[in-house]
């Protein structure tokens, strides 16, 4: 069975502030709503177990599931329609289910349950559906997964994808490579060109980092203070504008390397257009690194081609993360999430700079291993301290471990699959307190001090 993930599925178009907590949601509150309009019920509630529950409320996860019962798809919606969608909605009014299906909503229908975790995933919801006299229409339970994507209890697990060129782990795609005399991105091309044509694949690609570009832009001319409690204040344009304008102290590359990922971690934590990759929380790391060598190190004018080929090693390299381990912060902490990106950012970034498989292999690995353990701990429930200036920080990691891997030949003593696999157990050891649900770590003691 093969690992690999689509690019446009492992890169998806959606809104902040987290993939597992607003898009993931909001995908599966649409396709209930999907399900049971055509059926009429007078009532739909929401129950929300284990991390989306403990941290729902600052992840606007009530707000995604009232977007998605409203018809609403993370690629395509507003994120003006989702702010406040839960949080400013007058109870007793009515919802059009699936823009259809008029029901009365309100606040109260969705209910955070953090104590309660059902077993197939620590991101769980349920939906139910009412008639008028309080019976059952329908129930689903449904799993946020990570990265967007959502499993629906009881349905059967989707039927691998038939690829031409299928690999379960790095050293089976490494051995593909020299049996084909391909580079990681091009076998990641035949198999998105097994799917679509290659000018197709082309201009999608394109596409994606056009958002991701974008977001960046918004990010860095963005001012004031993101919403919640804590009052955070934005520094991407703030940094920006120093920048551009300190003539008398040289600027490094790394400094804006740093204000890229900042620039698109703000917009995710203001509920702004971003891109997965491959989660939210993550967002920034891949998008920094990938302006940077457009910026500061790509050898010609147009760095499209390169772009393309940056992305691709990424997919590939997210594929084995996301199918051997996990990209989800609510299972596997942050080092699933940011740890994946960080390692998917070193590896385009060394094929780019013309490394060969075995140096990107080697470049996701160093970037890999120095993530091993590391919490998810959002403070307040947000996906802000310290998720932000941990994109700024991991983007700067990915950038030294592709150099360190360009260094070398690609041999190495610790394998990318040996790190995945400690990553897995990690993940499993891990406490809970310590995946995304705000129960330890800086979460508890920012508050107390």
């Amino acid at each position: 069975m093969s690992a690999y993930v689509s690019a446009f599925e492992l890169f998806s178009v959606g809104v902040g502030p987290s993939s597992s907590h607003t898009v993931g949601p909001m995908r599966a509150a649409l396709d209930f709503a999907t399900r049971v309009a055509p059926r009429r019920p007078a009532r739909v509630t929401c129950a929300l177990y284990g991390s989306l529950g403990a941290t729902g409320l600052g992840h606007g996860t009530p707000d995604a599931i009232v977007a998605g019962l409203q018809g609403h798809r993370p690629e395509t919606v507003e994120p003006a329609v989702v702010r406040g969608a839960w949080s400013g909605w007058r109870d007793g009014d009515l919802l059009a289910l699936d823009g259809v299906a008029e029901v009365v909503y309100s606040r109260d229908d969705v209910q955070l349950q953090p104590r309660e975790r059902k077993p197939g995933h620590p991101n769980a919801l349920t939906l139910t559906a009412l008639d008028a006299a309080g019976a059952v229409v329908a129930e689903e339970t449904y799993y946020s997964i990570g990265g967007g994507f959502i499993r629906r209890e009881g349905e059967p697990p989707p039927e691998a994808e038939d690829y031409p060129l299928a690999f379960s782990t790095a050293a089976s795609l490494l051995a593909l490579c020299e049996l084909e005399g391909l580079s990681i991105a091009e076998v990641a091309r035949r198999n998105e060109e097994h799917r679509r044509p290659a000018a197709e694949v082309d201009l999608r690609l394109d596409g994606i980092w056009r958002a991701m570009a974008d977001c960046i832009a918004a990010g860095l001319h963005a001012t004031g203070s993101l919403p919640g409690a804590l009052g955070v204040r934005r520094r991407a344009a703030m940094i920006r504008e120093q920048l551009e304008s300190d003539a008398r102290s040289p600027v490094l590359p790394g400094e804006w390397l740093a204000t890229f990922a900042l620039a698109v971690n703000e917009e995710n934590a203001s509920g702004g257009r971003v891109v997965t990759a491959p989660t939210n929380g993550a967002a920034g790391i891949l998008p920094a690194v990938a302006q940077y060598w457009a910026r500061f190190v790509c050898p010609t004018d147009d760095p499209t081609a390169g772009m393309r080929e940056f992305l691709l090693t990424a997919t590939a390299l997210g594929s084995l993360f996301k199918a051997n381990a996990s990209i989800s912060g609510a299972e596997g902490g942050c080092q699933a999430e940011v740890g994946s990106a960080c390692a998917m950012a070193a590896g385009g970034l060394t094929a780019v700079m013309g490394g060969t498989p075995s140096q990107v292999e080697n470049a996701a690995e160093i970037a890999i291993e120095h993530h091993l353990g590391l919490t998810c701990d959002p403070v307040g429930g947000l996906v802000q301290i310290p998720c932000i200036e941990r994109n700024a920080i991991a983007a700067s990691t990915a950038v030294t471990a592709a150099r360190l891997a360009m260094r070398g030949d690609g041999s190495h003593y610790v394998s990318l699959d040996t790190v995945v696999e400690t990553m897995r157990q990690t993940g499993m050891d891990m406490s809970t307190k310590y995946k995304e649900t705000s129960e330890g770590g800086l979460a508890v003691n920012v508050v107390e001090c």
